[in-house]
């Protein structure tokens, strides 16, 4: 499906913007060059806090906790990262031109990797399901993925007010896995593909569905304007 429209635009821009106010936890999750190891230690810190805090609770003791878990999980995606990257890099920078070989060693390099992220994933979940209520750990996951999930549904919803429920519950299944995903990915680049992943897979699901995007699109932006409207004369 061509990804033009009032659909694409929105969640465009809104994925731009949060990628601009989330510079901070793109370093937070792999090293850079520059960075001392207490450094880096201290932006994950910082960023594993605000994460925590936005679950709004007032133990002190459970926000040291969990905070703990979060950095903990980042500092350990960031090696498994950083390991994988390495290795990649040094087997690209030996040979002008990529080998067999060379590309049947970097794809078993990312595949046990992606085992690696996989487990890491399942246990960092069941530290947190001792500490936390589903909610929060819903709460976590939302802020390790920049809140993604509920503005994309959001922006679906305000366009197609009409979904069926099998529909919605299905942009819900893809975008809760694509969270799932993102949680693990190195960059907020990268975090924002794997949702882009799956917005390509929702829109051809409701094209072929039969849903008429254009027109939706037409009517959404109609009543984006009637509210813009209302808000002007009711000042």
């Amino acid at each position: 499906m061509k990804r033009t429209g009032s659909l694409y635009v929105a969640l465009k821009t809104l994925t731009m913007l949060m990628m601009v106010l989330s510079v901070s936890l793109v370093s937070a999750q792999t090293t850079t060059p520059t960075q001392t190891k207490e450094e880096y230690k201290e932006v994950i810190a910082k960023r594993a806090d605000k994460i925590v805090a936005a679950l709004g609770s007032t133990d002190a003791v459970f926000n040291k906790k969990v905070s703990e878990i979060v950095a903990d999980q980042y500092i350990s995606l960031g090696s498994i990262h950083d390991e994988r990257n390495a290795k990649i890099k040094a087997i690209k920078t030996k040979d002008t031109v990529l080998t067999a070989d060379d590309k049947a060693a970097i794809d078993k390099l990312t595949a046990d990797a992606d085992k690696q992220l996989e487990k890491l994933h399942t246990k960092y979940l069941a530290k947190l399901s001792k500490q936390c209520t589903p909610e929060q750990v819903e709460g976590i996951k939302n802020g390790m993925t920049y809140n993604v999930l509920n503005v994309t549904l959001t922006a679906y919803h305000e366009m197609l007010p009409n979904l069926t429920p099998e529909q919605n519950k299905q942009i819900v299944d893809w975008l809760t896995e694509a969270r799932e995903h993102a949680m693990d990915a190195e960059s907020s680049d990268k975090k924002h593909a794997w949702f882009g992943k799956y917005k390509g897979r929702i829109n051809n699901y409701l094209a072929k569905a039969g849903v008429d995007m254009k027109q939706a699109e037409k009517e959404w932006m109609e009543r984006i304007r009637e509210k813009k409207e209302a808000a002007k004369q009711g000042k």
